[in-house]
């Protein structure tokens, strides 16, 4: 499965579009329900829970995840259909990253507006680096008003 996610990713963005074709898409969709079908026959039974015992049997890892990807193939697949949608969700998280870390170093932040405050100027700050901007020149160009 892994590989056929990086393999898909790599044909995604390469292609102008960076999406597939309904014919490419249909053929990953056989692939990884292919993958899917595969694992289920792998998969270890699930012991049978012991007279007396409340409550749902613990699964594996492997079984959870086997789960899940057959319950959101739409969702894990849907990089390879909208070009709008990220093979990973890292840049999410490096954005949330800095935020937590400064309210672990600060403790929190006091006021509800320091919060928003921050979270602006972080926001103008990541966008001004995705364009190529240094944060030190966009500092300046926002105090010129230049940009805001």
């Amino acid at each position: 499965m892994k590989d056929l996610l990086l393999e898909t990713c790599k044909k995604v963005s390469k292609r102008k579009s960076k999406k597939l074709r309904k014919i490419g898409y249909a053929n990953l969709q056989k692939r990884y329900r292919n993958i899917i079908t595969r694992g289920e026959n792998e998969l270890p039974p699930i012991p049978e829970k012991p007279n007396g015992r409340r409550g749902k049997m613990a699964k594996s890892d492997a079984h959870n995840l086997w789960e899940r990807l057959k319950e959101y193939e739409s969702a894990v697949l849907l990089f390879a259909r909208d070009s709008d949608v990220s093979f990973t969700n890292n840049r999410a998280e490096r954005d949330l990253r800095m935020s937590k870390v400064k309210q672990k170093v600060s403790g929190c932040f006091r006021k509800e507006i320091y919060g928003k405050a921050y979270c602006r100027i972080s926001s103008y700050l990541q966008t001004m680096a995705n364009k190529g901007y240094n944060p030190l020149i966009a500092v300046q160009l926002a105090l010129n008003g230049k940009f805001s």
